[in-house]
């Protein structure tokens, strides 16, 4: 595993977020900078991480018959153009390539913001009679977005995720697999990174580019912000007509297919960072960690050290017998203080320290990252108390996580009491009309948006209120966030 100097001098989080934040993810080892504006390096600590959500997820896709494919970095403009109001979305982002060598092109060429262009050209060839459908496929690439202000996996120019794409002959069909998807990322979030979530609808302002509607995760950060952690998308028939994506159904009558999209990236890292780090650094959720426990032996200099590193493999080696990612650090070049600042730093969710009381007495040192506190176990049935550990760890974080999540969400009956609250860093629940300038004038005025519509808040056939902002009636509170 690859080794890092780790810095001294990190930023408090309850000080300055952004400052800690900007201090972690280099001094953790998890991304470096490059020479290309908004782009940056994923250093194999944050790309294990990655790959431990890419593997969860992953199999949640082909549990539910998905196939894996590529489809081509470069799409022409003209595609893009195809479906109005999905150029329209992005074409602020774009990064387009208009010359190979000395040729000038008649149609450029456009780095992949997302790839319902491309992907529907071809869904249009693949589909001709209803038994072509479903066509349900992903797409694990990297996507390119011109971004003005950038942070390390929070929003870069280019980043990774997945892309889901979907073709089906109703709506019915559609619809259930653009709530699934959502609640496949529900469980990304709270099983697995141990982050509470909000679950709802977007606004029409809000929603992707040549939706019909858009349903999102949406999470509070610490600092009262909102991060737009995953999204479905209900494309019903916009693309396919755009795109002639028809079949024959069993009647011989010509129909348009039914389409959703949905994605998540490698923001899902800056949640991890952001909702669980401290001052001491990062705190990886169990479930997700690339390293559950790492192994300290404690050797001094001039000491005999076999028994002490006998016993740190014998650990080691039943740890990973019984399933857990454990890890032995035997760097020597550094001292045992260090080396815990390191781990900390890097969010190990338990460490173990090995000396000579350890050897003598049989019993294990045992340190949680979450919350730093110890206790000595006996070896016999060591592991089984590990294993138990780390589920409680998973739990308690998730716990924090919801009691943050419902500590900053407040509700507000005026527009007095919204922008105080917005100010003081929460979410806040409000009726809101669905008004289009409505809604601008209020992200204008607070720089607030509209997150999500809860689909509890959907539901709800209570009384209908009156719009925060102009007091118009309105059916459904919304929630309202300042976003990264």
């Amino acid at each position: 595993m690859e080794k890092s100097f780790v810095k001294r001098g990190l930023t408090k989080k309850s000080e300055n977020i952004a400052d800690w934040y900007n201090d972690v993810v280099i001094q953790a080892d998890l991304c470096d900078y490059t020479d290309v504006k908004g782009s940056m390096i994923i250093k194999p600590y944050a790309y294990s991480i990655w790959e431990n959500i890419q593997k969860e997820l992953d199999a949640m896709f082909k549990a539910d018959n998905f196939q894996n494919c590529y489809f081509p970095m470069l799409i022409p403009m003209s595609l893009i153009k195809k479906e109005k109001e999905h150029v329209e979305g992005f074409a602020p982002e774009l990064l387009t390539i208009d010359r190979i060598g000395e040729e000038q092109l008649a149609d450029p060429l456009v780095l992949r913001p997302t790839s319902e262009t491309i992907m529907y050209k071809a869904f249009a060839n693949w589909v001709q009679g209803y038994r072509d459908l479903p066509i349900k496929i992903n797409q694990w690439c990297n996507i390119f977005r011109a971004e003005k202000r950038t942070y390390p996996f929070l929003r870069t120019s280019e980043f990774l995720w997945q892309e889901g794409h979907t073709a089906f002959s109703n709506n019915e069909d559609n619809l259930q697999m653009v709530f699934k998807a959502l609640n496949w990322y529900k469980d990304i979030y709270e099983k697995y990174l141990g982050i509470s979530v909000y679950i709802g609808m977007k606004s029409q302002s809000e929603k992707f580019a040549g939706a019909k509607n858009t349903y999102s995760i949406e999470i509070v950060m610490p600092n009262g912000k909102a991060l737009q952690a995953s999204t479905s998308h209900d494309l019903s028939t916009n693309f396919s007509r755009a795109f002639d994506v028809t079949f024959l159904d069993e009647k011989g009558q010509k129909q348009y297919a039914h389409q959703s999209s949905f994605g998540l990236s490698t923001r899902s890292i800056a949640a991890l960072i952001l909702s669980h780090g401290d001052d001491s650094g990062l705190i990886v959720s169990p479930m997700i960690a690339p390293i559950q426990v790492v192994i300290i032996p404690i050797i001094k200099k001039n000491q005999e050290n076999n028994l002490i590193l006998d016993l740190a493999n014998i650990i080691d080696k039943k740890l990973k017998l019984k399933g857990i990612k454990s890890w032995i650090d035997i760097d020597d070049a550094h001292s045992l203080g260090y080396k815990i600042n390191e781990w900390e730093l890097k969010g190990v969710p338990i460490r173990i320290e090995i000396g000579n009381d350890e050897v003598k007495d049989q019993k294990l040192k045992i340190v949680r990252r979450d919350n730093f506190e110890k206790q000595n176990i006996n070896l016999d049935g060591f592991e089984l108390k590990i294993s138990e550990l780390l589920k409680v760890i998973q739990n308690d974080l998730l716990a924090k996580s919801e009691k943050l999540k419902l500590a900053k969400t407040k509700d507000a009956d005026n527009y007095k009491e919204f922008k105080k609250l917005i100010d003081d860093e929460n979410f806040v629940r409000a009726y809101f009309c669905e008004n289009k300038e409505c809604e601008a004038k209020i992200k204008a005025e607070t720089k607030a948006t509209t997150r999500c519509l809860e689909f509890d808040q959907m539901n709800d056939d209570g009384v209908d209120g009156k719009c925060i902002y102009c007091g118009e009636k309105a059916k459904h509170k919304w929630l309202f966030g300042r976003s990264y």
